[in-house]
């Protein structure tokens, strides 16, 4: 068992397997040229898998697979289907924007995928091409409806900014409500990769939208989800996810690992150790794990309380495409 400092066990693995990604997403990395990373700044899948066996044998119990986009990088379901076959009930999901999905959920499926959550923040060809710079809005919604099919359980994220696709929510909701999934929405974050003139639409404004069409109520949700969870009156779950709220960070149990070999502790902590030249020696890789774990924050220092307190307004320098968001 994994136990950071504040007593919270870290059970969840976050692996981002590329910093590629297919899509511009305008608050994630607009101005990043395409391009290739090169082979030999990665992880092997081998190399992965390694680590990722240490971490469940030390009590990962929740594996994640993400990017980048994680299904840019060649035969992503051999990794899959080596964590599978180690551990054939270990909780193992993948976040992706769907438009690869067609070709590839197959394959996903037999190698051991069991959860998808798929990015989509506008349902309207023209506001989706201007989000995230493609017009491939058809066949991310055919990737949805396969992976529906397919049997793997299937969450929705949409990420909503004002005087862009505030107008959405209410069509999202609908469309995530009529193929029984449950959509989440999230607050932008402001990040120093992301355009400048981007504007979060607050969770209590989303909430007001919703409740223009229907009755809704917090409801319990898992200790260590990062989603506010609400019920409509016809019992259909949606969510809500604040990254500036630390209400959160007392139970988080997440640690992420980069394509490139670094462990990173939170998502907003700048701080991480690298495992790539320490992968021969299982003790190294546990105890570069437990130093990484040590070196976890009570909270992270972007929250509404800071800002509260009055500390000075920061902007994440963290670029979610290098830590999996």
């Amino acid at each position: 068992m994994l136990i950071d400092k504040y007593n919270r066990e870290i059970d969840y693995l976050r692996i981002s397997v590329t910093q590629r990604c297919n899509f511009r997403c305008q608050y994630c990395m607009p101005e990043k040229p395409f391009e290739w990373t090169p082979k030999e700044d990665l992880l092997t899948y081998e190399e992965m898998f390694k680590f990722i066996k240490i971490s469940i044998d030390n009590g990962i119990k929740k594996i994640r697979i993400t990017g980048g986009e994680p299904l840019v990088r060649d035969d992503l379901y051999k990794l899959i289907e080596m964590i599978s076959s180690y551990k054939h009930d270990i909780d193992l999901a993948l976040t992706t924007n769907g438009y690869l999905l067609k070709q590839q959920i197959p394959k996903l499926k037999k190698a051991g995928l069991k959860r998808v959550n798929i990015s989509i923040d506008s349902l309207e060809k023209e506001t989706f091409g201007y989000l995230t710079k493609k017009d491939v809005l058809s066949k991310v919604l055919e990737g949805i409806d396969l992976a529906i099919n397919s049997g793997i359980k299937v969450k929705l994220n949409s990420v909503i900014l004002k005087n862009i696709n505030e107008n959405e929510i209410i069509n999202l909701y609908n469309f995530a409500k009529n193929k029984n999934i449950q959509i989440r929405y999230i607050e932008y974050m402001e990040n120093e990769n992301a355009y400048s003139n981007l504007k979060t639409l607050s969770s209590k404004e989303i909430l007001k939208t919703i409740k223009n069409i229907t009755n809704i109520k917090e409801v319990d949700s898992k200790v260590n989800s990062a989603a506010k969870i609400y019920e409509d009156e016809d019992g259909y779950c949606f969510g809500i996810i604040e990254p500036y709220d630390d209400s959160f960070c007392k139970t988080c149990n997440r640690i992420r690992l980069s394509a490139n070999g670094d462990l990173i502790p939170c998502l907003y902590y700048e701080d991480s150790s690298n495992i790539k030249n320490s992968l021969e020696d299982d003790k190294k890789i546990v105890n570069i794990i437990k130093e990484v774990i040590a070196k976890r924050p009570e909270k992270n220092k972007w929250s509404y309380s800071n800002k509260l307190e009055k500390v000075e307004k920061e902007i994440s320098s963290r670029a979610f495409y290098f830590t999996g968001g």
